[in-house]
C-alpha cells in the first residue's frame, strides 16, 4: 500500500489547500513544501513494493498495478527532489492554486513512473497534460501558448492511448510494464510502435515537433518550468526505455536511422537556437532541445553503454535544468526580465546566486567532475562503440556549441558591468539557497559516482 499512498499523498495535499480557508503565501508554500518532503521519503522507502487491483477483465485485462522499476525509481525521486525544491521558492500570485497545481503535476507523474500497467500509464500520460495547461492558463499572459501545449500533447496522447488499447486486444493484457517475457509482433504491431513513438517523440520533444516546448518554457513561471524540464521531459524517453524496447525491440531497432537522424538535427538545431537566443529561459529551453536529442540517440543506438549513458544523462539533465530554471527565475523576480541583453553584473553584487549559477551552468555544458559530463562521456563512448562515428561527431560539435551558449549566458547574467537603470537587488536568501543546494549536491554525488544510476540499468529488459 506505501506505493499507492505516495501517488494518492500529492492529490491530497492539494486538496486540503483548495480547502483552506483563505490565499496565504506562506502557509501554502510550507504545506506543500512538507507534503512534496514527505512524498520524497516515501518513493525511497517504497521502492521494493507493489500494488495491485484489477479492475479491466474484457476485451483485455487492465490493473492499476503500481511499483518501480530500476529506471522508474531514478525518475520518481528525481521528480519529488524538483518538486519540494520548487514547490518551497514558489512565489506568484495565487500561490494557494498554484501549489496545488504542482502537488497535482506530481502525483500524475508519479502515477505515470510508477505504473506497472500499461493503461494506467496513459491515463496518467493524459493526467499530467491538466496541471501545466492550467498553469499556462492562470499565469501566464499568453493563452495561446496553453493551446498550443494542449493541442500538441493532448494529440500525442490520444496515439498512445489508441495503441495501448490496440496492445491491450491483441496481446490479452496491458499489466507488462516491468516484464521480460513480453515481444509482440504481427501485422498490427508496427502501427502500435508508430502511436507509441509519435507520443513518445511529442513528449521529449524532438525535432521537428517541438514546436511547443520553448514558447512553454517560457511562459510558464519558473517553479513549475523547472518541474516540467526536469522531470515531464523524460517521460517521452521512459516510454521508448520502458516500452519500446521492452516489448517492441524488432522496430526500435528497425526505425533506429530515423530515431538517430531525428536526435541529432535536434541536437545541432537546440544547440545554435540557443546560441543566438536573447531570453535567458529559452536559451535553456533550445538546449534541453539539444540534450534530450542526444539522450534519444542513445536510445536508438540501444546497446549497454549508450543505454547506462542514457540513464544518467536523463538524471543530469534534470537536476541541472531544474536548478537553472530555478536561479532564472530568482533573477526575473529581482530585475522584471529575462533578456540577457538587458541584464548584466549580477555577480558583483550577488556571489552566492553567481556561485550556484556557475554550477549549473558547469554541469549543463559538461565539465568533468559533475553528472553532465559522466552522461555525456558513457553516451559517447557507447554510440562510437557501437559504430555511430557521424553521430558521435555530431554530439561533440553540440557539446562544444553547449560550451559557448552556456559561457554566454552566465557572462552576460553574472558578468560584465552592471545596467544602470536595473536596481541592485539582495542575493539569495537563506530558503532560496536552500532550495537550490539540495539539486547542485545531487549533481556533484552522481557526477563522481554515476554507478548506482546505471548498475540500477541492470534490472532494465533489453
Amino acid at each position: 500500500m506505501l506505493v499507492l499512498a505516495t501517488i494518492l499523498l500529492p492529490f491530497v495535499g492539494a486538496g486540503v489547500l483548495c480547502a483552506l480557508p483563505r490565499d496565504d503565501n506562506r502557509i501554502s508554500r510550507v504545506l506543500g513544501t512538507i507534503v512534496a518532503v514527505a512524498t520524497f521519503v516515501m518513493t525511497i522507502a517504497g521502492v521494493d513494493q507493489e500494488w495491485s487491483f484489477r479492475w479491466l477483465s474484457r476485451p483485455f485485462e487492465a490493473a492499476f498495478h503500481f511499483g518501480s522499476t530500476p529506471v522508474s525509481f531514478w525518475l520518481a525521486l528525481l521528480l519529488a527532489l524538483c518538486t519540494a525544491c520548487a514547490i518551497a521558492v514558489t512565489n506568484v500570485p495565487r500561490t494557494r492554486g498554484f501549489v496545488a497545481w504542482m502537488l497535482v503535476l506530481e502525483g500524475a507523474m508519479l502515477g505515470l513512473f510508477l505504473s506497472r500497467d500499461l493503461l494506467a500509464f496513459a491515463l496518467f500520460w493524459d493526467l499530467m497534460l491538466v496541471p501545466v495547461f492550467l498553469g499556462l492558463i492562470g499565469w501566464s499572459v499568453h493563452p495561446a501558448t496553453a493551446w498550443r501545449y494542449f493541442i500538441y500533447n493532448f494529440a500525442g496522447g490520444l496515439l498512445l492511448l489508441m495503441a495501448t488499447a490496440a496492445f491491450g486486444v491483441i496481446y490479452g493484457s496491458t499489466d507488462v510494464i516491468g516484464r521480460t517475457d513480453v515481444h509482440l509482433a504481427g501485422a498490427w504491431a508496427p502501427w502500435i510502435f508508430a502511436g507509441f513513438a509519435i507520443a513518445f517523440l511529442v513528449k521529449t520533444p524532438v525535432w521537428p515537433l517541438h514546436t511547443w516546448m520553448p514558447l512553454t518554457y517560457s511562459a510558464l513561471p519558473s517553479p513549475m518550468v523547472a518541474v516540467v524540464s526536469a522531470v515531464q521531459s523524460k517521460a517521452g524517453l521512459y516510454g521508448f526505455l520502458a516500452i519500446g524496447l521492452a516489448f517492441l525491440p524488432d522496430y526500435v531497432h528497425e526505425y533506429a536511422p530515423l530515431l538517430i537522424v531525428l536526435g541529432a538535427i535536434s541536437l545541432l538545431y537546440g544547440a545554435v537556437a540557443a546560441l543566438v537566443a536573447n531570453d535567458a529561459k529559452r536559451i535553456v529551453a533550445y538546449s534541453s532541445l539539444s540534450h534530450l536529442g542526444l539522450i534519444l540517440i542513445a536510445v536508438a543506438i540501444g546497446n549497454r553503454v549508450a543505454l547506462e549513458g542514457a540513464m544518467v544523462y536523463l538524471v543530469a539533465h534534470g537536476l541541472f535544468s531544474a536548478a537553472l530554471f530555478l536561479l532564472l527565475g530568482y533573477v526575473e523576480e529581482r530585475e522584471g526580465t529575462r533578456s540577457v541583453l538587458r541584464l548584466g553584473g549580477l555577480g558583483r553584487d550577488n556571489p552566492r546566486m553567481a556561485g550556484a549559477f556557475c554550477i549549473a551552468c558547469v554541469a549543463a555544458l559538461g565539465l568533468p567532475g559533475l553528472a553532465g559530463f559522466a552522461g555525456e562521456l558513457v553516451i559517447l563512448i557507447g554510440v562510437y562503440q557501437a559504430g555511430g562515428l557521424w553521430a558521435a561527431i555530431v554530439a561533440l560539435v553540440a557539446i562544444v556549441l553547449a560550451s559557448a551558449y552556456f559561457i554566454r549566458l552566465y557572462q552576460d547574467v553574472m558578468n560584465g558591468p552592471p545596467v544602470d537603470d536595473l536596481p541592485i537587488r539582495p542575493d539569495m536568501n537563506w530558503l532560496e539557497g536552500l532550495a537550490v543546494a539540495p539539486l547542485l549536491a545531487a549533481l556533484v554525488i552522481v557526477g563522481v559516482q554515476p554507478h548506482a544510476i546505471m548498475a540500477a540499468f541492470a534490472g532494465i529488459p533489453k
